[in-house]
């Protein structure tokens, strides 16, 4: 019996006999007596929430994240219209057994339809620390993160393979339906939080958005691979020493096809102050680079990485503008979509990335 045997549970109709049904599908010769449910995490579009497992008979994992819709009516409405209930449930069926980037391993994924009805088991991956957007990170933790990345995309460099599955590539459909709501949130976001951003910030928020008509019709570009397409912070889970941390990516509510780049500049223009940035990035970039090389990509030049690189540093602006005027508001929130605006309208500043839009 496969796992998707079992019904789709909501967070109330989780209990011993579920769990121990699901573990023993996984290998587990176990019987669930009781647990202790927690919530975790600061999703604005799904909900986490830890259980403490005790056993009667057998020995499996200490502990499990499930993972469900927002409860939230206006974020789950979103993660059905943006496909992200859909891309994360279907990345643990289908594409996760095929990369090395580091992810929780998973013990049960399935949907109904493409949501909002869904859930997903995954391995708890405590001690490790979810990231934090709002502080950044250092530059150890933000080289490996960039490693972990060439996980993700050495092995599905440039596969046309990939363009079969509809899920994961409606290039122009999904990049003409965030076009469209970039435009159509920009003017409210600008109203929420244009206070709170530089002059300069703004023009280049209202610059990008003026060029989302030509953006339209650019389609993938000639080297592409599957992208998570939210690799920041508090989509990461941090463990180890502060010397040699490791990376655990989580969250893969957004992966589709695409410049690999972005992953990149997304994470790296919101992950990290600018002052903290400015001196390591070109270190870092050329790191991750090397990375690809010596995962076998080939025909990738520096050149060609580098101008990726700055044109994706509009990918997080997309994010923040889209996200923070379609989930549920909160104070935590707001603070991380304003956050997130100017770090990543600084960094394209900082890359002269206008420069780059058609």
């Amino acid at each position: 019996m496969s796992p998707s045997a079992l019904r789709i549970p909501s967070a109330k109709d989780i209990d011993p006999d579920w769990l121990t049904a699901c573990l023993r599908q996984r290998g587990y010769d176990v019987q669930v007596g009781s647990f202790q449910a927690a919530r975790v995490g600061t999703g604005q579009i799904g909900m986490c929430v830890r259980y403490a497992l005790h056993y009667t008979s057998g020995e499996g994992p200490i502990s499990l994240v499930g993972k469900f819709p927002s409860d939230d009516p206006g974020s789950r409405h979103t993660g059905v219209v943006l496909q992200n209930f859909l891309k994360e449930v279907r990345f643990y069926q289908t594409l996760q057994p095929h990369l090395s980037i580091r992810t929780p391993r998973c013990y049960f994924s399935e949907i109904q339809d493409q949501g909002p009805t869904f859930f997903l088991l995954l391995e708890d991956l405590a001690p490790s620390l979810q990231g934090d957007q709002l502080s950044g990170c250092t530059g150890q933790v933000a080289e490996r993160a960039l490693s972990e990345l060439v996980g993700l995309h050495a092995p599905s460099w440039s596969d046309e393979r990939l363009k079969t599955l509809d899920w994961l590539h409606g290039a122009k459909a999904e990049a003409g339906l965030a076009q469209d709501l970039y435009q159509a949130q920009m003017p409210g976001f600008i109203a929420r939080f244009g206070q709170q951003l530089d002059a300069d910030e703004i023009a280049l928020i209202r610059e990008y958005g003026a060029a989302q008509d030509a953006l339209r019709d650019l389609g993938l570009p000639e080297f592409f691979s599957i992208i998570h397409g939210d690799y920041r912070l508090d989509n990461l889970l941090i463990g180890g020493p502060s010397e040699t941390p490791s990376v655990t990516a989580v969250d893969w509510q957004t992966v589709a096809l695409g410049n690999p780049l972005t992953d990149v500049a997304y994470f790296v223009g919101a992950g990290l102050t600018p002052e903290v940035r400015r001196p390591i990035e070109l270190n870092l970039v050329q790191g991750y680079h090397q990375g690809l090389v010596e995962a076998g990509v080939r025909g990738f030049s520096w050149d060609a990485c580098w101008r990726s690189y700055r044109l994706g540093a509009f990918a997080g602006i997309t994010v923040a503008v889209i996200a923070a005027m379609l989930v549920q508001r909160t104070e935590r929130g707001d603070r991380m979509f304003l956050t997130m605006a100017k770090r990543h309208a600084r960094h394209a500043l900082d890359l002269r990335a206008t420069e780059l839009l058609p």
